[in-house]
């Protein structure tokens, strides 16, 4: 032991003493009150930092509280003061952590997508308020406790993430080639867990003061490269990174280190497989991601320190501990994580300039939400060396710091900056701090001229004089040495900030949220009410839950401490004593676990008050997870009285305990009991002792439902008291269960004894293991109690019993029992169809039915009134037409021969002259002789030779079959309404497939039924397939001539008498240009259209089904990025923009087509598109110059309709017959959709509530609804176009991109995926799914529809092959 007047060698420094302190325990030399220095002679002189006392080096170094500094293992004292002395510089590769094969680390295997095994830990850590038994470590810069999926589904996305992260460097990294290494470990040794420590509390050196971690795991990425795709021309990146990721923790807390030393970052991002050929390089991401669970509010929760370059570029030089390239996170708790920094640490991460606020992040004031970046704000902190124990503040810092904390003797005040305004404002805002910042003085020499100085300054103290008004209006204010405090007057109670009248009535408002398991029945609720009532004269506390649906509601009835939490806020005060509410006050956070037995479900309750609003009505809000044991109906719940003893410290209340309640039902009852622990967390006044434990009285407890209301209540009285049989007030004995120093391995419960003394407990489930727990397999070992067609499934503590397929959980939630299939509606006759002669009912395989009208009948399918073709004036001039229940009839008039629907002057032709088919067709009361084919009503359809047509169909009931050449029907030919007609006749045998024109011809008559009217038009094929050059509309007179294509040659259409000379050497020429050969030309019929990245797929439809063999590659676009897609159904053509070529182009869907491209300069990012059919014009969004535009679908007319009020435009669809347009603007502070006319005028806001990314959007012209699809919220939605109406279809989506609507179904391409999924819009069902066999990401999707959506509904429309023939 040296003398005081000695010096000491540390790493090269001298440590000198300045001055002897008194009151010191001589046996130990204290570093407090020394001055470092380096001895003369060795280099250039560095930077003196005088610490001012021993406090501050116990902030850094991992002291335990009463140990002298040098009882400090020497390792973590020399790795963590160079470590400080480095202030300014950067972290050294020694500052890292151990690591390497000398230290026992598992090496991960070199790849491009590894992960290790999971590695069981010697102890469960708790992250992000779950408890993990395995830790995961991926090539990938990151750590889970679950194993990986793909790479693909998360490395280029941005944060949550759908599993657990914590990501030190998220980017797509590669060791192969022996490019650098990557090691893992769990660690307990006390060198390692000391320097740890020293970090965290450099970060938190207030609130993890007392913090003692049991264990560390370490993960090490050593010169590691990014993956590169290799070619002939480029070489290998010598570019390599180095860092570390360390969580240390114990049997309560977890805490994250990121390190990242000097030098250690030489690339910021990685190129994204998919880019292609795109210049593009996505920036890594550091931060946390909470992954999905079962809490929906919860889904998606992450915390981003930086994901932009400026950001990552300076994670070596800066740092949230003092200690730059250190950083450290609390992430033990459940809501957010809580960077270091906030007690009195150095800033976080500057970022300059500032930029879009990145999607997957938000501002920190919301830690609720815990979408939180700590390093997306502009800080002039750079400029300046990194002070220990300084966070800039402005006037916001002052305003959220309710007391000075004092140092360690209580005389100090904080350092302030002489040039107030160095930093304008918080370099990042941060919830109000647990803790208030410690008191660190500095002595500073050797600072750069432009610096702030920062000295001791009696005028720093905060005084009631300067924020008297952070003070209730019913308390007073009292200055102390270093600070000031709020204190209630007489007649009032609370903890000064807010004070309440003695002996009134007060209430209190909140909403309640939750999941549970109850049973085997899983329920959640969202934002139900909350209200308690207080009569604070004599304790009494009324709480009443209403909203809570079944059978939750009722297996919360012994959950008494919900409503216990009022009581002993409120709660009487004896002499001495005070309530929770004079303590706490109006802001405070409690965390309940509760372990019910003997069943072992467990449960968290979380009620955060948020302040007084008017009135003094107390704000709550309260989360409810977990599982509870399930209660049948007609049960009461009797709760004794009790008490319970709580332990107060100045910013936390501790108290944990056993109760028993009695399950009642008619004469039976049975006793059962659980377990609870809670604390509630607050900002408390420093000059102000609370007492050390005081006890609750619960004199009565009552709980009970309100079926007829369905109202859960509690009502409780209480008293708070002094601890009775205290021996020692002053320094009370605190059992090892309170304070966290018992040795019990989770999930063994601490169960508090005599004095010191204590027992490890198992919950059911489990067996004792040493100081653990092992869980008990009820299935192994035939413990289950599991009825027959059921399956045992062991869980954690328990064990579940599911049915097998075909089954069902029966009545008493134990027995499987057969489903009974669905009966069908329509068969048993209940359904509100309209009779058969006008309606058809439509079973949906689930016991319910849709009725529809048959055609010549309109309405909703239960009302169906007939339809006046005659009004549409469908025969010929010379004709009369008479109107039949669902149909109608054409007659020539006298003078006139013809069907009706062509006729021409001159006598009736005689009988003799008719063929048969003729004959029935003119005179269609008779029937020919024979069995009957065409039933009744029935006008047969003729072909040009006046013979019976292959195919016949009803006119009103729309059944179709085939027919001999006698009209005789054909057996098992006959097809049902709405289905495919059948194919009939027997083709001319030919080596050759069927032309594009012959196609055309049997689609269109098939479309008409087989007999078109004579002024119907059916293209005229030659024997080889081509198009004749002549084409007229049936026997109209109007004629054309036409290319080989088909398509209408310009200027050559006749009026009638006149023939135009088409001459076969105006078309072109014989031989036809050969088909790209990677375009495949789209069958007839409805199919879909996606992007996938450089291509466009097509995908065929079965009805609604995805016909997935008949999937394939529609258009190959090498370079491109494909993301938004739509079609024009009038000339056949599909667009499309491509992000990567900032250019919008657009392709046929006939052979030997090639893209166009129609607009290429003056884009950025064009993302959504949309075609007007009807007004030629083409729309789109364009996210990165934040516009919407319109063109002509040529290009030409281009003009911006909005470019104002946008940040993140995606989805834009538009409704041809009203002219109106939509679009979405994902903006992650507001999104909304909004609306306007086609030309841009009357421009409004549709929704903007309960939205968070809507990606899709499409418009259904049949329906007239507007739907999205939102990745944020993970619903699809429909509203009608004035925002009325709104309807939740599906509230499960996975990370849906884009949606379009067809028939009954919608169709979303989803990121998370890959593939098109399908969603039944009544159901909102799940009902299939294409997966592309090459994965990548699906962008934009549409429909291509067989007729174009018009103005009008025509009763059979046209395919839209035919759209252009017709001229419309």
């Amino acid at each position: 032991m040296r003398n005081r007047g000695e010096a000491s060698t540390l790493d090269g420094f001298w440590v000198k003493p300045d001055w002897p302190r008194t009151g010191t325990a001589a046996a130990w030399p204290r570093l407090s009150g020394y001055s470092l220095s380096r001895p003369a002679g060795r280099g250039r002189p560095v930077r003196s930092v005088r610490l001012c006392s021993a406090p501050l080096l116990r902030s850094v170094l991992p002291v335990p509280p009463g140990l002298p500094v040098a009882g400090v293992g020497m390792r973590a004292v020399l790795a963590v003061l160079a470590a400080v002395l480095a202030v300014g510089t950067a972290l050294s590769r020694p500052g890292l952590l151990p690591h390497g094969p000398a230290r026992g680390d598992a090496r991960l295997r070199p790849g491009d997508d590894e992960s290790s095994p999971g590695l069981l830990l010697r102890r469960a850590l708790r992250l992000y308020g779950r408890a993990g038994r395995r830790l995961y470590v991926g090539t990938n810069g990151v750590i889970s406790t679950q194993d990986f999926p793909r790479e693909t589904q998360y490395v280029d996305d941005d944060f949550p993430t759908d599993f657990p992260v914590i990501a030190p460097f998220l980017a797509d990294l590669d060791t192969s080639g022996d490019r650098g290494n990557i090691y893992y470990r769990q660690d307990d040794s006390r060198d390692v867990l000391e320097q740890a420590v020293g970090y965290i509390q450099a970060g938190f050196p207030r609130s993890a003061g007392t913090f003692v971690p049991t264990n560390a795991f370490i993960a090490t990425w050593e010169d590691v490269g990014a993956y590169q795709e290799l070619s002939q021309d480029t070489e290998p990146s010598t570019k390599l990174n180095t860092f570390q990721a360390v969580i240390a923790y114990n049997d309560e807390d977890t805490y994250t280190i990121f390190l990242y030393p000097s030098g250690g970052l030489q690339f910021l991002g990685t190129r994204p497989k998919e880019s292609y050929n795109v210049q593009l390089e996505l920036p890594a991401r550091v931060g946390f991601s909470w992954g999905d669970g079962d809490d929906p509010k919860r889904d998606g929760l992450f915390h981003s320190l930086a994901s932009s370059e400026q950001a990552l570029r300076v994670l070596e030089r800066e740092s949230n501990t003092g200690i730059p390239g250190v950083w450290v996170f609390h992430v033990g708790g459940a809501e957010h994580v809580e960077p270091g920094g906030g007690e009195g640490a150095a800033p976080a991460v500057p970022q300059s300039p500032p930029e879009h606020p990145n999607p997957g992040t938000a501002s920190y004031p919301h830690p609720l939400s815990s979408h939180t970046s700590m390093a997306q704000r502009p800080s002039h902190a750079s400029q300046s060396p990194v002070l220990l124990g300084f966070v800039p503040g402005g006037r916001r810092a002052a305003q959220e710091r309710s007391w000075l904390q004092p140092s360690g003797d209580g005389s100090k005040p904080s350092a302030t900056p002489l040039h107030p305004g160095s930093f304008p404002g918080d370099v990042f805002r941060a919830k109000k701090a647990k803790h208030p910042p410690p008191v660190i003085c500095h002595c500073v020499s050797n600072l750069s001229p432009l610096s702030p100085v920062f000295t001791y300054s009696a005028a720093s103290k905060e005084t009631c004089a300067q924020h008297h008004g952070r003070c209730s209006p019913h308390a007073f204010c009292t200055d102390y040495a270093t600070g000031f405090c709020c204190h209630c007057r007489a007649t009032f109670y609370g903890n000064g900030r807010q004070c309440l009248p003695e002996g009134a009535v007060h209430r209190l408002n909140g909403k309640v949220s939750g999941s549970l398991r109850v049973g085997r029945a899983s329920v959640r609720f969202q934002d139900v009410d909350l209200h308690a009532y207080i009569v604070g004269s004599d304790g009494r506390a009324y709480t009443a839950i209403s909203g809570v649906p079944q059978p939750a509601a009722r297996a919360l009835l012994p959950l008494l401490p919900v409503g216990g939490l009022f009581a002993w806020l409120f709660a009487l005060e004896e002499p001495g004593s005070e309530n929770g509410f004079s303590i706490t006050g109006a802001e405070f956070t409690q965390s309940l676990e509760v372990t019910f037995y003997p069943g072992g479900e467990t449960v968290q309750v979380t009620q955060t008050a948020e302040g007084l609003g008017p009135d003094n009505y107390l704000s709550l809000r309260t989360h409810i997870q977990g599982e509870v044991p399930f209660l049948p109906e007609n049960v009461t719940v009797h709760i004794t009285p009790y008490k319970e003893l709580y332990s107060y410290s100045s910013s936390a209340v501790t108290s944990s305990g056993q109760r028993e309640y009695v399950v009642v039902a008619g004469t039976a009852n049975q006793t059962l009991s659980y377990r609870l622990r809670q604390n509630v967390t607050f900002s408390g006044c420093p000059h102000v002792r609370p007492p050390a434990r005081q006890q609750l009285s619960v004199a009565r407890a009552f709980a009970l439902f309100d079926g007829h209301e369905h109202v859960l209540r509690y009502a409780l009285a209480a008293r708070i008291g002094p601890a009775r049989g205290e021996h020692d007030a002053e320094n009370p004995v605190v059992s090892p269960c309170h304070d966290g120093s018992h040795a019990c391995e989770a999930p063994a419960r601490c169960q508090p004894g005599v004095g010191t003394e204590y027992t490890c407990e198992c919950p059911a489930g489990y067996r004792p293991e040493g100081r653990g727990c092992r869980d008990v397999d009820e299935c192994a070992e035939g413990l289950s109690q599991c009825g027959p067609f059921s399956v045992c499934l062991n869980v954690p503590g328990s064990f579940r019993c599911e049915c097998r397929s075909g089954y069902q959980p029966a009545g008493d939630g134990q027995a499987c029992v057969p489903l009974a299939p669905p009966s069908d509606p329509c068969e048993a006759g209940r359904h509100p169809c309209a009779p058969g002669d006008r309606a058809r009912c439509l079973s949906r395989g689930d016991g319910r039915a849709t009725c529809e009208c048959l055609p010549g009948y309109t309405g909703d399918g239960i009302h169906c009134s007939d339809v006046d073709e005659c009004a549409e004036s469908p025969c010929h001039p010379a004709a009369i037409c008479y109107n039949t229940p669902g149909s109608f009839s054409c007659r020539c008039r006298p003078g006139y021969a013809g069907d009706g629907f062509q006729c021409t002057y001159g006598e009736v032709p005689s009988i003799q002259q008719l063929t048969p088919c003729e004959h029935a067709r003119m005179y269609p009361r008779e029937v020919p002789p024979g069995p009957s084919p065409v039933g009744d009503g029935h006008v047969p359809q003729c072909d040009e030779q006046g013979r019976y047509r292959p195919l016949q169909c009803h006119s009103s009931s729309g059944h179709c079959w085939c027919v001999d050449t006698a009209g005789q029907e054909i057996a098992g030919t006959r097809t049902a309404p709405g289905t495919t007609p059948p194919r009939c006749g027997s083709p001319e045998p030919t080596e050759r497939p069927p032309s594009m024109c012959e196609r055309w011809r049997q689609s269109l008559l098939e479309h008409y039924g087989g007999s078109p009217r004579g002024d119907q038009y059916v293209p005229q094929c030659d024997p080889s397939g081509d198009f004749t050059p002549l084409q007229c509309h049936g026997d109209s007179g109007y004629c054309w001539c036409v290319e080989q294509s088909g398509r209408e040659i310009p200027g050559t259409r006749s009026e009638p008498g006149t023939t135009p000379p088409c001459l076969p050497s105006v078309a072109p020429p014989s031989v036809r240009p050969e088909p790209r050969p990677d375009v495949s030309p789209p069958t007839t019929g409805t199919f879909l259209l996606y992007a996938q990245g450089q291509q466009i797929g097509y995908l065929p439809l079965n009805g609604t089904r995805l016909h997935k063999e008949g999937a394939r590659t529609l258009l190959s676009l090498h370079g491109s990025i494909v993301v938004g897609i739509d079609y024009d159904c009038r000339e056949r053509m599909i667009y499309w923009t491509d992000v990567a070529g900032r250019t919008i182009s657009r392709a046929g869907l006939e052979p030997g087509s090639e893209p166009e491209t129609i607009i290429s300069s003056g884009l950025m990012s064009p993302e959504g598109l949309a075609v007007d059919h009807l007004r030629r014009a083409l729309f789109w969004t364009d996210s990165g110059l934040d516009r919407i535009e319109r063109a002509r679908l040529d290009g030409s007319e281009r003009r911006v309709l909005f470019d104002s009020d946008l940040v993140n435009p995606r989805a834009i669809a538009v409704d041809p017959v009203r002219g109106n347009l939509y679009w979405t603007d994902w903006n992650r502070e507001a999104p909304k959709i909004e609306t306007s006319t086609v030309n841009g005028a009357n421009r409004r806001v549709l929704v903007h509530t309960d939205i968070g990314l809507p990606n899709g959007l499409t418009f259904d012209p049949f329906s007239k609804l507007l739907c999205w699809a939102d990745a944020g919220t993970k619903h699809l939605e429909c509203t009608f176009p004035d925002g009325s109406g709104r309807r939740l279809v599906q509230n499960n989506l996975n990370y849906p991109f884009s949606i379009v609507s067809y028939a009954n179904h919608f169709y979303h391409t989803d990121w998370r995926r890959d593939g098109v999924i399908a969603v039944n819009k009544e159901t909102g069902s799940f009902t299939d799914e294409y997966l592309p066999e090459q994965r990548s990401h699906l962008y934009g999707i549409t429909a291509v529809y067989p007729y174009c959506p018009g103005g009008k509904t025509h009763p059979n429309p046209i395919p839209w092959e035919f759209w252009w023939v017709l001229g419309v």
